[in-house]
Order: C-alpha cells, then sequence, then structure tokens
C-alpha cells in the first residue's frame, strides 16, 4: 500500500498535468477562432482568483482540510468545489440573483478555516455538501464579474483552472500533516484563515 504522502504527490501532479494540458488546448483555439477581446476572457479568468483574499483563502483552505482528511476527502472535496462553482458560475452569468454572497464567501473562509484548526472529520457527504454550497456562492461572485464583451466560457475555464492550482497548493501545503509540528502549524493556518473570515464578514456587514 502506498504511503498517504506519495498518493498526495500523484493527485497534486495529476491536477498540475491536467490542467497544463487543458490550458495548452483550450488557450490556442480560443485565440484562433474568437475574437481577441473574447479571447482575453480565459487570462481574466485564470487571474481573477487571485485577485481577492477571500477567495483565495477558502480556495486553499479546502486542500488543506481534504489533506487533513486524507483519501477519499483528498481528491473528493477539490473536485466538488470546481464543478459546483462552475454552477455558481452560471447562475451569476445568466443574472440569477443569489442574496448574501459577500456574507457567504466570508463565512466559507470562516467555517473552512475552523474545520482546519479543529481537524474536523466529517462524514464524507457532509463535507462535500458543505464545502459545495460555499462553491456557489465563489461561482457565483465570479460569474457576476465576467468583464464586458468576454467569453462566458472562457472566462469560467480559466477560473476554474485557477482554483484547482488553488487547492493543489492547499494539499501540497497538507502534506505536513503527517509531522506532529506539521500538524500544528495547518491548525494554526487555519486559525488565521477563519480569522480573516471574520474580517470579510465585519467589511461584508458594515
Amino acid at each position: 500500500m502506498e504511503k498517504p504522502s506519495v498518493q498526495m504527490r500523484r493527485i497534486f501532479w495529476s491536477w498540475v498535468i491536467m490542467l497544463s494540458i487543458a490550458s495548452l488546448t483550450v488557450a490556442p483555439s480560443a485565440f484562433a477562432h474568437i475574437e481577441s477581446g473574447q479571447a482575453v476572457g480565459f487570462i481574466t479568468g485564470l487571474e481573477h482568483p487571485w485577485s481577492g483574499l477571500d477567495h483565495v483563502l477558502a480556495m486553499i483552505a479546502v486542500g488543506l482540510w481534504g489533506a487533513q482528511l486524507g483519501n477519499p476527502a483528498l481528491w473528493i472535496l477539490p473536485v466538488i468545489f470546481p464543478m459546483v462553482m462552475a454552477l455558481g458560475a452560471m447562475m451569476g452569468l445568466l443574472g440569477i440573483p443569489l442574496p448574501g454572497i459577500e456574507i457567504g464567501i466570508a463565512f466559507s473562509a470562516i467555517l473552512l478555516g475552523a474545520m482546519v484548526l479543529g481537524e474536523v472529520r466529517l462524514k464524507i457527504p457532509v463535507a462535500a455538501l458543505l464545502v459545495g454550497i460555499f462553491a456557489i456562492f465563489h461561482g457565483h461572485a465570479h460569474g457576476t464579474e465576467l468583464p464586458a464583451g468576454q467569453s462566458g466560457l472562457l472566462y469560467s475555464i480559466g477560473f476554474v483552472m485557477a482554483t484547482g492550482v488553488l487547492h493543489g497548493i492547499g494539499i501540497t501545503m497538507g502534506l505536513i500533516h503527517r509531522w506532529p509540528a506539521g500538524r500544528l502549524a495547518l491548525r494554526s493556518a487555519g486559525a488565521f484563515i477563519a480569522c480573516m473570515g471574520c474580517f470579510f464578514l465585519w467589511n461584508a456587514v458594515v
């Protein structure tokens, strides 16, 4: 049986390879067949998740929590989040309203950070449901922020790929979980994310 750390590395590099192939496949065809103004949507989508600290911390927290839980959560959570996020983005692109977007995003950082801090071991369906609910808010925010004149499809592909990279960063950081000092460091990271979530929530309601 493979060690968990070996499995984590294989999953992470599988993500990297898949995202690299997807980017090489999508980008050239996009620029060849779509007007330049629209093709920029792919690059915009890649950049967008990195522009907000609330998004970055929540997505990294998903990877950290998955690393703490181990298989199968290690790969289920980072797959569920982008899939459901794409659904939320579609809602945003279609103009379907979703109340409390910023509050939902703030709560995602608070609760996901708390999960990492407490090393909470929920059942996989419950953990996936929790992650999926938060993904809708993040996706909707991405969808409503599509710049005018850019391709919604390419924009969505871009930010889903960027989200996968952020999950991969969280998983990689989570490799230190096998050491006592590493577990403490991850829990500290969870506390930081939860505290930042409280800050985001304060900004959202004030």
